[in-house]
C-alpha cells in the first residue's frame, strides 16, 4: 500500500443523486473509478485532482468526488466476487440495460458485471471488440443532468485500433445517429469521430497510435479531467505514488496520461491561456 503522507479531507454529508436518464440515448453520463483502496485513492486525487469526497447512499465502499463543488465521478471498491478490473470506467445513458447487454453481445463485445440492480438503476460494465471497458447504465442521473451534461467536467476519447469500425460499434448499441428523439449525433471531423450531445463533444473516437511524447497509446477508453497546469499535475502524480505515460502538447491545449498508485490510466489536460490567467490572478 502506498504511503500518502497527506491528511483526508474532512467528509460531508453523503450526496444524493436525481434526475432520470429517458430523456439522453447514448449520452456519457459518468465516470467511475474502480480501486482496491477507496481511502487510498482519496488522497492521491485529492492530492493531484484537487477534489473533495462525499459519502453516497450506495454504502462505505463508494465515495463521489466533486472537483470545485461540481459532481464529477465517482470512487468504488472492487471486489474479488465482482471481478472488476482496476481502472478507470465511462458510462454512457440507456433506456433498456438490458436491451443495450443485448446488442453489445450481438455485436461480439463481451459482460463482465451485469445487468446488475443497485438503488438508483441498473448498470452494466462491458468491453467492446478490442476489449476497451464501458458501462451503460439505465437509472437515475446525477441532480440538474441537462446542466451537468451541457458543462460536463471532463472529456472522454476512445483511442481505437479500428476507428470506424469501433464508432459502427457503438453507435448501434448505444443507438447513436438514431432517429429517437434525445440521442446522439455523430460526425467525422479533424481525424475522428466526434459524439455531439447537447451541442458540444461529449466524445471522440480516434486512432490509437503515437500522440504523447513518442510514446505509442492502447486502444482504451480515457477519461481527461481539465487542471490548471497539465505539468504540475503529472509531477504531484508522481510524488503521490502513480507515474506518467506520456504527454503532449496541441496548439494552447497541454495534455497527460497518468496513472495512480494502483495502476488505473487517467488524463489531464490544461489550457495556457487559463494557465496565464491563473497565475495573473
Amino acid at each position: 500500500m502506498v504511503s500518502i503522507p497527506s491528511p483526508p479531507r474532512p467528509e460531508k454529508p453523503p450526496a444524493e443523486v436525481t434526475g432520470l436518464a429517458g430523456c439522453t440515448v447514448g449520452a456519457p453520463c459518468w465516470a467511475s473509478l474502480a480501486t482496491p483502496d477507496p481511502q487510498a485513492a482519496q488522497h492521491f486525487y485529492g492530492a493531484v485532482l484537487a477534489w473533495d469526497f462525499r459519502r453516497t447512499s450506495l454504502g462505505e465502499d463508494f465515495r463521489l468526488a466533486l472537483s470545485a463543488g461540481v459532481p464529477t465521478a465517482s470512487l468504488g471498491c472492487t471486489t474479488p466476487a465482482l471481478q472488476v478490473a482496476v481502472d478507470w470506467t465511462p458510462y454512457f445513458a440507456v433506456t433498456n440495460a438490458d436491451e443495450a447487454a443485448a446488442r453489445i453481445v450481438e455485436r461480439s463485445g463481451t459482460i463482465a458485471v451485469g445487468p446488475v440492480r443497485l438503488s438508483l438503476g441498473r448498470g452494466v460494465l462491458a468491453a467492446d471488440r478490442e476489449g476497451n471497458r464501458f458501462g451503460v447504465w439505465e437509472g437515475r442521473l446525477i441532480a440538474d443532468w441537462e446542466s451537468w451534461r451541457a458543462h460536463r467536467p471532463w472529456r472522454l476519447e476512445l483511442r481505437a485500433g479500428h476507428m470506424f469500425e469501433a464508432a459502427i460499434f457503438y453507435g448501434e448499441v448505444l443507438e447513436w445517429a438514431c432517429a429517437r428523439p434525445g440521442c446522439c449525433e455523430v460526425r467525422y471531423e479533424h481525424g475522428g469521430v466526434a459524439l455531439q450531445d447537447a451541442g458540444s463533444v461529449a466524445a471522440r473516437i480516434v486512432p490509437a497510435g503515437t500522440a504523447l511524447s513518442g510514446e505509442r497509446t492502447s486502444p482504451r477508453w480515457n477519461v481527461y479531467f481539465p487542471v490548471p497546469n497539465a505539468g504540475t499535475a503529472a509531477e504531484a502524480a508522481s510524488r503521490y505514488g502513480g507515474g506518467t505515460i506520456g504527454r503532449a502538447a496541441e496548439g494552447d491545449r497541454r495534455t497527460a496520461l497518468l496513472y495512480d498508485p494502483h495502476g488505473a490510466v487517467f488524463g489531464v489536460e490544461s489550457r495556457r491561456s487559463y494557465v496565464t490567467i491563473a497565475r495573473r490572478g
